[in-house]
């Protein structure tokens, strides 16, 4: 049996769909798996042993120049790619327009997705042609992922133990050794990522360095290192390194699969509803995030080793990407509540 997978994108969305790999796998034995993905993400599936082949998309150059030759070359590459493979089942957990697009593309018959009311985008079920409706116990997004590809199987996803795999290549493992041995000069090594994408998923600079000198407080050996993602949070993070001192440091821009390998070998990941702190969870470390706009119980890491700081707000997890209580949000974290939940995380090993 060949199965495509299509989620598209982005960061953090695509780390949740990883234990459908071994789902399917569990399901369906000796199944080949596809992936098509954005070329930006591409790299979080390169070297996965439980994928076949892997298809990527450039939806966000298509669209500024949806008419322009090389659009057209590139999308009739993608169709002749996919429809080559002859799938017998395409399973699209996006469920937005342009993932029906492709699952249609695709030529397969079974292309299996969300609900009309449960999609991202209704006109979706205009390119599936069976949905599947979500059940109210499926509040967290993996979950509602392997929702859809259950239904094509007689395996029940619930008390399956799911893995995921996160491959990074020997060079970025040895760079980020190289790096860890250049600062681990104590316990412990803790990541920080303070970038996010929406406004009302930020925290606020006063807060990471007011944590950052209790973290020291508590643990005096500690190192942090501050990874970032484009020039504001660069300046965010000289910023907070300025202040805390010379145990915490301001990492070089790393691409996503040298973060990868880096989580891989620090303690502890500490950030907002951000892509990294999935990578790390996928990854296997331990993890302590907050959600403001965002719902943690939906979207943040499950298991011991992960806690999870939701704003206490009356309003929070209200997906709003702008708010006139944004500030008050902010500061409705502290850093209190965040030093005990990576206490009691990193007093567990």
């Amino acid at each position: 049996m060949r199965i495509l997978i299509v989620k598209i994108s982005a960061m953090g969305d695509i780390l949740h769909a990883l234990p459908v790999l071994d789902y399917l796998k569990q399901a369906s034995p000796g199944c080949e798996i596809d992936w098509i993905v954005e070329e930006a993400f591409a790299d979080l599936l390169r070297g996965n042993p439980l994928i076949s082949q892997i298809h990527s998309v450039r939806f966000k150059s298509w669209k500024r120049a949806p008419f322009a030759l090389t659009t057209i070359r590139e999308i009739l590459a993608v169709r002749r790619g996919l429809t080559q493979r002859s799938y017998d089942l395409v399973i699209d957990i996006q469920g937005n327009i342009k993932s029906g697009i492709v699952a249609w593309l695709s030529g397969c018959c079974q292309r299996v997705g969300f609900s009309r009311t449960a999609a991202q985008e209704s006109l979706n079920a205009l390119f599936i042609n069976r949905e599947i409706a979500t059940k109210p116990e499926d509040l967290h997004i993996t979950d509602q992922y392997l929702r859809i590809a259950e239904a094509s199987f007689d395996l029940p996803f619930s008390g399956l133990q799911l893995h995921t795999n996160v491959c990074a290549t020997h060079e970025e493992e040895r760079a980020a050794e190289t790096l860890v041995k250049s600062y681990c000069t104590g316990y412990p090594l803790i990541l920080i990522h303070t970038g996010t994408t929406w406004q009302t998923k930020f925290w606020h600079e006063a807060g990471w360095i007011e944590l950052g000198r209790k973290i020291f407080s508590a643990f005096p050996d500690a190192v942090l290192l501050f990874s970032w993602g484009n020039e504001s949070e660069r300046s965010a993070v000289e910023r907070i390194t300025n202040a805390l001192g010379r145990q915490s440091v301001q990492l070089e821009k790393l691409s996503i699969m040298r973060l990868a390998a880096l989580v891989k070998k620090v303690n502890l990941v500490i950030g907002g509803d951000t892509g990294i702190v999935h990578l790390a969870a996928a990854a296997g470390t331990a993890t302590v995030s907050y959600y403001r706009a965002s719902n943690g119980r939906r979207s943040g890491p499950r298991g011991e080793k992960h806690a999870i700081i939701q704003a206490p707000m009356p309003c929070t997890h209200c997906f709003r990407t702008r708010c006139e209580k944004d500030e008050e949000c902010r500061e409705s974290i502290t850093s209190d509540v965040l030093l005990q939940a990576m206490r009691a995380v990193l007093y567990q090993f």
